[in-house]
């Protein structure tokens, strides 16, 4: 008997044991970040944490140069124009494909199996969209259900938000007025109807029963005043469109930073909305803002004081919008850098001990990593002194945060050793062609601009470079991010505005002798003999080359694969094949260059074995063809297992889902010559 009761107290414990065990582990998996699920893509970036990855694997390093065209679908008749920079990421739900697409910035249902057109929803916005600062189609929307009702939501040029019925792509009667929320309302300001600047290109995002949304502008080197449309978030009950908060991110008296705003400044300065895409963590509650810089991207004397919550990571309650935390990743910034993607949410073991952190890719290509339940950085940021510039009525921060880890992931300064040495002439020539800019580190700041003194400052990474607005990519198998970045410099010298009516500004981004060209929004049709002053990106390389080859060394495009463990990089590898133009430069006859990588705004996608990415510019393929190609890289080591050709640059960020058994990749495609389109890869019949 006592032989018995011992059998049964073990079988109890033992089956104690395991309910115990189980228990834990559905509690660790709760909220554990794991990508896509069901073969599906919900969000534009996968998930609500921005992981853009999936566990699909039917694709794989074996087979993936055997990806043949599935189906392709043009966005020419979706608007008056074709377009020729489409960056939408589609959705995938229930067999259905939902993007924008078009110069109206139209709504389309695909059969996902065939590219057919099942609805589309379009509204002609008139004057106000085209008077709208983010033009074209955007960046895609968002899809909420509750198991019953369906809808998609997205935001039009002239921003506005609207819900529609999924299955028909109707405008759903209940929410807001017959199914539109106009966002130029209710927003704590006035702003014209019409001509308020103000809009955004990025996608909503729906967690639980709120729809977040974001705010955008005209790019800021020229701004025509230092006052400006704020950029306040909102979020929104997604069945009704009432607003259900607001966050100021310029703070209004009495509210949390005002103090860092100087002189009142807080009172008539704008921008400092989110223009990139937002990401959330329903099981804390917690919405994650990455926030842009105040109007002035190059001059902030009309701002004086950090500028609280400019290029700063916050966190909201999702049901409230209330701070809980924020970083402030750069004070007071004067070099565009403004947070420009979505913040990634990932679950990592630091030293023996599991960590809710968030991820911020950034264009300075640094990797900033805190604890997201509270803020905390989960390796040292040091505030370190940087350089102080010259420039009347600037306020100048003596420090800036610097991660002491992970290491920077692309180039930061312009230095003498930063420049072209495929030989030593090349590089002698290179420092004769800076010989009139000012050089320096990551934060030196823009110099106003003199033809008979220093014509600019040279900044790199700069506006475009590092990472942009298609950000990265987690694996949360091995708690690794990988990341696109592109070397490239910006030209940052002041002047004052000619006239009053140029800007009311003390300095506004331009050169000495240049007559500066008018500010024109995000994607509008291109016009004839244009000045490149004031435009996006600080001016990009403004034609500063070394016998037409770029003034950097390469790589001018890479892949880091991170560890999020150890803070450390995994991998990186030169992303793209070697543009022609260097490629068949005459001064590089007779020498053997390695792959450079080519530059771009990409974003990269992880599966179960691969790591996903198009190369950006057209180039000649190795089938003699115009165009570029999409490869695949071993996520564990960075080797390239395969490639399929594309007819035009990768635009937008691929995306992957299965349906009937079959694995489908789809990205969007343009560029100079070739108008929007989306492209479907999967693998041959067997």
């Amino acid at each position: 008997m006592n032989t018995l009761r011992r059998w049964f107290l073990l079988k109890w414990i033992a089956l104690t044991l395991c309910l115990v065990a189980a228990t834990i582990s559905a509690l660790a998996q709760s909220g554990v970040q794991a990508g896509t699920k069901n073969g599906e893509w919900r969000s534009y970036a996968g998930d609500l944490g921005s992981t853009r990855y999936s566990a699909l694997e039917q694709i794989n390093a074996s087979n993936f140069s055997k990806l043949e065209v599935a189906w392709r679908f043009k966005a020419d008749s979706l608007g008056p124009r074709p377009e020729y920079q489409y960056e939408g990421t589609p959705l995938f739900v229930h067999g259905m494909l939902f993007v924008t697409a078009g110069t109206r910035r139209a709504v389309v249902a695909l059969d996902a199996s065939t590219g057919e057109l099942r609805w589309m929803h379009s509204l002609d916005e008139g004057k106000r969209g085209e008077n709208a600062p983010r033009l074209l189609s955007g960046r895609g929307l968002a899809y909420w259900t509750d198991g019953k009702e369906e809808r998609v939501l997205y935001v039009t040029p002239g921003y506005r938000l609207i819900a529609l019925d999924a299955k028909t792509g109707v405008p759903v009667p209940s929410f807001g007025k017959a199914g539109i929320v106009d966002l130029k309302l209710d927003d704590d300001q006035e702003i014209d109807l019409v001509t308020g600047e103000v809009g955004l290109h990025a996608t909503p995002i729906v967690a639980k029963n709120v729809v977040i949304v974001g705010a955008a502008h005209l790019s800021g080197g020229a701004p025509m005043s230092k006052n400006n449309v704020k950029g306040y978030v909102r979020g929104f009950d997604v069945r009704t469109g009432k607003r259900l908060w607001i966050f100021h991110t310029i703070p209004k008296p009495g509210e949390y930073g005002i103090e860092t705003w100087q002189n009142d400044s807080w009172s008539y300065t704008g921008n400092t909305g989110v223009w990139g895409q937002i990401s959330v963590d329903e099981d804390l509650g917690l919405v994650y803002l990455p926030v842009e810089l105040p109007t002035g991207d190059y001059y902030g004397g009309h701002r004086p004081g950090n500028g609280l919550f400019g290029e700063s990571l916050v966190a909201v309650d999702l049901q409230t919008g209330k701070r809980k935390w924020h970083y402030q990743l750069v004070h007071h910034g004067i070099w565009d850098m403004d947070i420009p993607c979505a913040p990634i949410l990932c679950d990592i073991n630091v030293n023996g001990r599991m960590v809710k952190a968030i991820a911020q890719p950034t264009k300075q290509a640094f990797l900033y990593v805190f604890d997201r339940t509270n803020g905390q950085p989960i390796w040292p940021i040091e505030e370190r002194p940087v350089p102080k510039g010259d420039v009347p009525g600037e306020w100048y921060s003596p420090t800036q945060p610097f991660p002491t880890k992970p290491p920077a992931y692309d180039n930061q300064g312009v230095l003498p050793e930063s420049l072209i040495d495929f030989t030593p002439e090349l590089h002698e020539q290179a420092l004769k062609v800076v010989a009139k800019y000012r050089l320096g580190p990551v934060f030196t700041p823009p110099s106003v601009s003199k033809a008979d003194g220093t014509l600019a400052t040279l900044v790199s990474p700069g506006a475009q470079g590092g990472t942009n607005w298609p950000g990265g990519s987690y694996d949360p198998e091995t708690h690794t991010v990988y990341v696109f970045s592109q070397s490239a410099i910006a030209v940052l010298g002041l002047i004052p505005p000619p006239t009053p009516q140029v800007s009311d500004m003390n300095f506004i981004q331009g050169t000495d002798g240049v007559k500066p060209g008018p500010r024109r929004a995000m994607g509008a049709p291109p016009v004839a003999d244009p000045t490149p002053v004031g435009g996006r990106g600080g001016g990009g390389l403004a034609g500063i080359t070394v016998q037409g080859l770029p003034l950097l060394k390469p790589p001018y495009g890479r892949i880091t694969a991170i560890d999020m463990d150890k803070g450390e990089f995994r991998w990186q590898i030169a992303h793209g094949e070697t543009p022609d133009n260097v490629r068949n430069n005459p001064a590089l006859k007779g020498l053997n260059i390695p792959r450079t990588g080519r530059p771009g705004l990409l974003g990269p996608l992880t599966t179960k074995t691969l790591v996903i990415c198009g190369e950006a510019g057209f180039a000649t393929t190795p089938s003699g063809a115009r165009g570029a190609m999409l490869r695949a890289y071993d996520k564990m080591t960075g080797k390239e297992v395969g490639s399929v050709y594309m007819a035009a640059p990768q635009s937008g960020s691929p995306m992957t889902y299965m349906l009937n058994g079959e694995q489908y990749i789809v990205l969007a495609i343009s560029g100079a010559g070739h108008s929007a389109e989306l492209v479907a890869y999967k693998l041959p019949p067997a």
